[in-house]
């Protein structure tokens, strides 16, 4: 039994474990009615029911609204359909139970709980992710918000502003970086409750992953700009790294106005803070040393400039000490630098490259690269390398 069992059991529970089904004709919706509101079929209305299947990040928002219920309250009620559950803890379940009782033991177990689950963010595709990420969160949230124990409050605050950030980050990738205002309402939320928690370096990494949805999401290079220099103010003196990785984005904000010199500077100022990283930074588990040949790379690439963006490029993935989500945009990118320079076997054997990362990790930037890096192939559609890889790629999507 996961933790919200308890809720069949206490009439303290102001959100109970009604289930998708009892809440919707709760509101008087039939099947056909609320698959017609949303724009799929009552097939998948029935198997979101059954807990065959979850709904997709973009499909959160407006199923909330017409089940009449927040965002949050969503997560809760989906969390009853979780397969991948958090372990079992009798202390947790009482805790759900009688939320005035929870103290700062199980409120720091709840927030393990969350970071483990963060840990597999590179290595497992977002959709896994989600239904347990969000049963967590929306245990994160309704304990904090009952809790008694002013400590444990502040332990709640502190893995709610955690896990909405990895909610934030899970629903961008999950729809392919398409849901936007759904990833910027966790990330907003993350900011919020990090500020009750005093945690500076969460909030500055929601502020950092604003910007991404800002730069590669919204195509709104300014506001990413805007974003990123904002992260990266507030990370300093608190971590050189999400410091360093801030002033990346800004380096490739300026690329993408097509501001070379604006770009330049900013990637000498965060090749500099990066090389000043110290072990026990607070954001050191996001640090990777093919960070900056990444990010450079992709910045020359948008200036044109692709005879430095492919040597740092191919730096940046031999850098790469195992795969993860990054690796098939690095991959995607240098695919692109070699079509752009008619190298196409070259290109065609990235692109494989990154179709084989992306069959592991499904990542939504990994696949928006690759897809463009398949149309730029278009004009040597006839060649027997480009048709294999643009049906691999195909093969991908329909099983994705």
């Amino acid at each position: 039994m996961n933790g919200f069992g308890s809720f069949h059991r206490t009439a303290e529970v102001i959100v109970k474990r009604v289930g998708l089904s009892q809440r919707r004709k709760a509101v008087g919706l039939s099947q056909e009615k609320l698959a017609e509101n949303l724009g799929v079929d009552r097939s998948t209305v029935v198997r979101w029911e059954a807990g065959d299947t979850i709904p997709q990040p973009w499909h959160r928002p407006q199923l909330a609204r017409a089940l009449k219920v927040t965002v949050e309250h969503l997560d809760v009620l989906l969390a009853g359909h979780a397969e991948a559950a958090a372990p079992h803890d009798e202390r947790l379940e009482y805790a759900l139970a009688h939320p005035s009782t929870v103290d700062t033991i199980i409120a720091a177990g709840l927030r393990h709980q969350i970071q483990k689950l963060d840990r597999q963010y590179d290595d497992l595709p977002s959709s896994a992710l989600l239904a347990p990420a969000g049963q967590l969160h929306g245990q994160a949230v309704y304990l904090r918000s009952r809790a008694s124990s002013a400590a444990a409050r502040d332990e709640l605050w502190a893995a709610e502003a955690e896990s909405a950030l990895l909610m934030g980050q899970l629903t961008w990738d999950a729809s392919y970086r398409r849901d936007h205002p759904g990833a910027d309402t966790y990330f907003d939320q993350a900011i919020a409750a990090a500020g009750h928690a005093g945690t500076v370096v969460v909030a500055a990494h929601a502020e950092l992953r604003k910007s991404y949805v800002a730069l590669y999401g919204r195509k709104d290079p300014r506001g990413g700009l805007t974003l990123a220099q904002r992260a990266a103010d507030s990370a300093k003196g608190h971590s050189t790294v999400l410091a360093g990785m801030a002033t990346l984005h800004v380096g490739e904000a300026h690329a993408m106005l097509s501001d070379a010199r604006g770009c330049e500077v900013a990637l000498h100022r965060a090749e500099r803070l990066l090389g000043e990283v110290r072990p026990d930074d607070p954001a050191a588990a996001l640090f990777c040393r093919s960070t900056h040949g990444r990010i450079a790379g992709s910045s020359y690439l948008r200036l044109g400039l692709l005879s430095r963006a492919e040597p740092t490029l191919r730096s940046s993935h031999t850098l790469m000490n195992h795969e993860r989500k990054s690796t098939a945009i690095v991959l995607g990118n240098l695919s692109l630098a070699c079509i752009r320079q008619r190298k196409l076997d070259e290109a065609v054997s990235h692109l494989h490259q990154a179709i084989a990362v992306l069959e592991r990790t499904r990542g939504g930037g990994g696949l928006n690269v690759a897809f463009t890096a398949a149309r730029e192939m278009l004009p040597w559609r006839d060649n027997a390398g480009v048709s294999e890889v643009s049906d691999r790629l195909l093969a991908l999507m329909s099983a994705a």
